[in-house]
């Protein structure tokens, strides 16, 4: 009885492989791997000996085809866009658009990322480090990102006969063939159209003037804004609609065979913020500024030469144009006495205005036509072309007409709803019970918002608001004497030219 119990427990035990087994399928397992290493071995040995000794071309050829074998096992398509393009390692713009788009879309999904300041940037700039790889998804279908670099021979200066290694980054674009139409086209222009506007949401701004054909910068910061202009809030609103509407038109511009450029002339008295309504345009619509001074331009050529060189998003300044060039109404004429009708035209005649460097400038008035509007205003796009003038009729007619200078805004005094604005930024007030009397005072005294600003400025580190109120108030009626002796002077001086009764009558009599 005891025994059959035991054998029962001893069946229902598992079964235990008996140690000779166990080493036999332990050396199998051995052999196998060892077989598997040797053969590994001999390939890289042959692959060794086949680079080595067989000819080049021979090993071309078969690169080529197994590739074409491997194309038919493997369903994925890979796209590489290089840093660098042509003989020149000339920087690629698509490169720069992708390394965006994935610093703002893609780069959290990455374990390994490198931080910079791209050009021309002024934020901080996250990217793939080497070998690593991110997922992004577009319309419901899977694409992967690497990122890689690869070193290539450069010259070097100053030995040009030097090279050097130069590594180049590249992303590489992996996703399956059966998407392809889609990722080709929608995709990369998402990408392409995503990582530019990004960029331009985060570009340095820049503040370029001209030393005479050649541009120089620095960083545009000039705080102004549409909010804190001193201006009417319709008119405001007018300007403001008018710059958006420019900014997004660009398709309607290409449909109707336009240049996509606008011109603006601001006109109005010193003072009255015409340099700063370029830099509240600037800062709406996020372009570089272009100040040029065309005394310094040498001649047309040069004067292209520096409209070429902008860039697009930009505005385009020639302040107190009036004074920059003898473009008045009445234009100059030749004093080497050549004849009229020798076919030359008239906007052709040179300038030969010499600025106060001693430099002469030919810039002729139809250089500067076919600056604004010309053919050559065409190479690049979604420009302003701003004009400024304290005399507006002092310019020729042909220079401000429209379809050159679309927009003509005048910025005159201040108005009482311009002082509201000057009153909300300079002493934080909507109201005071003193602004009633400045209310009656703007309408009888012409004063500029400059020099009301100036008056809101408090001049003490209490700061007081109502007393800044009543120097302007007090500034406001000495304006107000001023004008009223002015105007008096005048008309006695008119009183004196006209002749009295009987002397009139005799001088008449005299002439007849």
């Amino acid at each position: 009885m005891e025994t059959d119990r035991y054998k029962s427990k001893c069946k229902a035990l598992p079964y235990l492989p008996k140690p000779s087994l166990l080493r036999l399928k332990m050396a199998g397992v051995g052999n196998m791997m060892a077989h598997t290493g040797s053969l590994m071995a001999s390939f890289i040995f042959v692959w060794a000996m086949f680079q080595q000794y067989f000819p080049r071309e021979l090993i071309a050829y078969f690169h080529k085809y197994s590739k074409r074998v491997m194309s038919f096992f493997y369903p994925y398509i890979q796209i590489t866009f290089h840093e660098s393009t042509g003989e020149r390692f000339v920087h690629s713009e698509a490169y720069t658009a992708i390394e965006i788009y994935l610093s703002s879309n893609s780069c959290l999904q990455a374990k390994r990322l490198k931080g910079d300041i791209l050009k021309n940037s002024q934020t901080l700039a996250l990217s793939l480090d080497n070998e690593e790889e991110v997922a992004d998804d577009f319309r419901g279908i899977r694409v992967w990102w690497a990122f890689g670099m690869r070193t290539s021979k450069a010259q070097t200066f100053p030995s040009l006969f030097r090279q050097e290694s130069v590594e180049k980054g590249y992303y590489k674009l992996t996703f399956h063939k059966r998407h392809q139409d889609l990722i080709i086209g929608p995709y990369l222009n998402y990408v392409m159209a995503e990582g530019k506007a990004i960029m331009v949401r985060n570009r340095q701004r820049k503040l370029y003037t001209n030393n005479g054909s050649f541009w120089s910068h620095v960083a545009f910061e000039h705080p102004a804004t549409f909010e804190s202009l001193a201006m009417e809030p319709r008119k405001k609103a007018e300007i403001i609609d008018d710059l958006t509407t420019f900014s997004k038109a660009g398709k309607l511009y290409a449909r109707t065979g336009r240049a996509w450029k606008r011109g603006y002339l601001l006109y109005g008295p010193p003072g009255t913020g015409k340099s700063t309504m370029i830099a509240a345009m600037a800062n709406l619509l996020a372009y570089d500024v272009y100040d040029l001074e065309l005394t310094t331009v040498k001649d047309n050529t040069a004067l292209r030469r520096l409209l070429m060189e902008t860039s697009s998003k930009s505005v385009i300044v020639i302040e107190d144009i009036d004074c920059s060039l003898e473009l008045t109404g009445q234009r100059r004429k030749q004093k080497s006495g050549r004849a009229e009708g020798d076919g030359g035209q008239e906007g052709d005649i040179p300038i030969n205005k010499e600025d106060d460097g001693g430099h002469n400038s030919r810039v002729t008035l139809s250089g500067l036509l076919n600056f604004i509007d010309g053919l050559w205003s065409a190479c690049g796009g979604e420009r302003l072309i701003v004009f400024t003038t304290n005399h507006v009729g002092k310019l020729d007619h042909a220079l401000i007409r429209r379809g050159r200078m679309d927009k003509h805004i005048e910025l005159s005094y201040c108005s009482y709803e311009a002082f509201e604005i000057l009153a909300k930024n300079y002493l934080s007030l909507d109201s005071h019970h003193l602004f009633s009397i400045i209310e009656e005072l703007l309408g009888q005294v012409k004063i500029t918002p400059a020099d009301v600003a100036e008056h809101l400025i408090p001049k003490e580190t209490s700061g007081d608001a109502t007393l800044c109120l009543i120097n302007l108030i007090e500034a406001l009626r000495v304006a107000k004497l001023q004008e009223a002796a002015v105007k008096e002077a005048a008309e006695e001086d008119n009183e004196e030219e006209k002749p009295s009764g009987e002397e009139g009558q005799a001088a008449t009599a005299a002439v007849v």
